[in-house]
């Protein structure tokens, strides 16, 4: 936890100022009940009326002073505190982004967005409570202790007998309750992760008819956290009881040995009614060390989950002195290319060799997990290669930035993926300047604009989240539309053709001919028809080239496509 209040650094004035009214709210605190003994054996056992009223206006002066440092040390903390939290979560989202796809999977969405809030959370509250709190308890504790020791040191041997028994009690409170609110952390987790897979799948649930079996997954996780907090809150339940019951013994004890020893007149009243007061301080600090001493475990399990986020070396890492291609044409190369995912037994690709050329279109074809996405996911690099290099325009793209890198590419992913807004925003997406008729002039050229114009509200009809307003085949071509205003080098299709009818995908090639006539188009397709009119055919079987030509030299030669022609073109001339 200590590590991660390094980034409070920019509030260092913020928790100066803090610390210093909390010390003086404090101070006034252990000092008025001084004063009222004063008041109480000088002025009003004396009659001296002027001693009481100048004595009572010192005390208003003190108590208004010290309610007014309390509302600053809370106006402060809370800004100190919140402003740490929105730091702390824009320091995990802008790590998570920089992750690559493996050390994201590694973690999980549902942990990821546990980490962000619910944790984040957890450290702004204990933050808020350490300065408003952690501060003023010990010096509570200690000023009461000597200004009850002033007031009558023989009766303040009481604490020697009291102090232990709270210190037990606390104890064992601890000793209870903080492996269980370590453990509310990782069921918050479990929990988020089963109601995250229910609304993202909600459509296969109801298709397949296991909602009943969804509520019992929800039902289990959402039981096994309200347990956990139902056992933590009967341990709690019991603190406060047992330390009131203690300060009520405490006050009990303190005024019976008192009036003994007013009785006989070696003590006052008004010393009796102050040394009360410091016992209740005393007591109540020592209950705000309880609490805290229970929320911060809790706290440093989110901290420890936080680090473990925001200590992720990213894998992939721009180079100190990012170069730039001598010339930009969008010639794509692979030399030697092999790459193995995290712990994977056999390598997704090896020994990958081509080029893709300015003004031809490169099909990469091949059968489920022969390692096309994998190969699509190195250009754009989400993964780095293990061996060989990928060039682009005779450069290395691990010598450029990866925000330059993807500058020149234009990417149609396999999962189509719309954001909340209207289609404009969508298509702006992939370059923000794009006039209104270059959006509309890709989405004419994605085959977009028939169901667009359809729309009562054309290019600012609205898109839900996920593009659940739109079928497959209308996200598609919205997301190859997002592609084409970028008017990029190189074109990426990952399989960004298979939710469309023959007739939309021959008219959508076509287009993309003539729009994009000089540029360089990766194309990974598993319908024959999509690839036959390609320039160049790589055909991949378990992550290896087992062939390259064009399409009526493989039908004749590969017996891998062969198998793949006869699938889909059964009866048909295919030559």
């Amino acid at each position: 936890m200590i590590k991660l209040y390094r980034h409070i650094k920019p509030y260092r004035l913020l928790i100066a100022g803090v610390m210093l009214l909390v010390f003086i709210q404090t101070m006034a605190e252990l000092f008025l009940p001084a004063l009222m003994a004063n008041i109480v054996d000088t002025g009003i056992v004396n009659g001296n009326i002027d001693y009481i009223y100048k004595m009572g206006a010192v005390m208003l002066i003190i108590a208004a002073g010290g309610t007014g440092c309390s509302v600053l040390v809370s106006l402060l903390a809370s800004k100190t505190a919140i402003g740490f939290a929105r730091n702390l979560r824009r320091l995990i989202f802008t790590r998570v982004e920089s992750l690559a796809l493996h050390e994201f999977d590694e973690l999980g969405a549902a942990t990821l967005i546990t980490r962000t809030t619910n944790d984040v959370t957890q450290i702004q509250t204990v933050t808020f409570m350490m300065m408003r709190m952690m501060v003023s308890a010990p010096i509570m504790c200690i000023g009461g202790i000597i200004m009850a020791v002033s007031e009558d040191a023989s009766l303040a041997r009481i604490y020697l007998v009291v102090l232990p028994f709270l210190v037990l009690f606390i104890g064992i409170i601890m000793k209870k309750s903080i492996p269980l609110f370590r453990l509310m952390q990782v069921k918050l987790d479990a929990l988020n992760l089963v109601m995250r897979e229910n609304l993202t799948g909600i459509r296969v649930i109801r298709a397949f008819n296991r909602i009943d079996r969804e509520q019992a997954r929800f039902e289990e996780a959402n039981r096994s956290l309200m347990d956990n907090a139902v056992r933590v809150n009967k341990i709690m339940a019991a603190m406060m009881p047992g330390m009131i019951l203690i300060i009520n013994c405490t006050v009990i004890a303190t005024i019976w040995l008192g009036a003994m020893r007013i009785d006989s007149g070696a003590m006052q009243v008004g010393s009796l009614m102050a040394f009360i007061q410091y016992a209740l301080l005393i007591m109540i600090s020592l209950m705000i060390f309880s609490f805290m001493f229970i929320m911060v475990p809790r706290a440093a399990a989110s901290a420890q989950r936080i680090n473990e986020v925001l200590d992720i070396v990213p894998g992939i890492v721009d180079p100190p002195i990012p170069a730039e291609p001598s010339q930009s044409r969008g010639l794509l190369e692979f030399r030697g290319v092999g790459f193995s995912f995290p712990g994977a037994e056999q390598p997704a690709l090896e020994n990958i060799s081509f080029q893709a050329r300015p003004g031809g279109i490169t099909a990469i074809i091949g059968g489920t997990g022969s390692g096309k996405s994998s190969l699509v996911n190195l250009i754009m690099r989400f993964y780095d290669v293990n061996e060989g290099s990928i060039l682009l325009d005779g450069l290395d793209i691990k010598a450029m930035s990866q925000e330059r890198l993807r500058s020149f590419i234009g990417y149609v992913p396999q999962k189509t993926v719309l954001f909340s807004g209207s289609i404009t925003d969508n298509i702006r997406y992939g370059r923000n300047e794009a006039s209104s008729s270059e959006v509309r002039a890709a989405a004419a050229t994605a085959q977009a604009l028939e169901f667009i114009d359809a729309l009562p509200e054309g290019l600012d009809a609205m898109i839900e989240q996920g593009g659940s307003n739109l079928s497959g085949g209308q996200k598609q071509r919205l997301s190859i539309a997002r592609a084409l205003v970028r008017k990029p080098l190189l074109y990426v299709f990952d399989d960004s053709f298979s939710a469309l009818d023959f007739k939309t995908d021959a008219r959508l090639r076509a287009a993309l001919k003539t729009e994009a006539a000089q540029a360089t188009m990766i194309v990974v397709a598993q319908r024959i028809s999509t690839v036959m009119d390609a320039d160049w055919i790589i055909v991949l079987d378990e992550g290896h080239i087992v062939a390259q030509g064009r399409h009526s030299e493989l039908a004749k030669t590969c017996g891998v496509y062969q198998e793949i022609v006869s699938s889909q073109l059964a009866g048909e001339d295919t030559a």
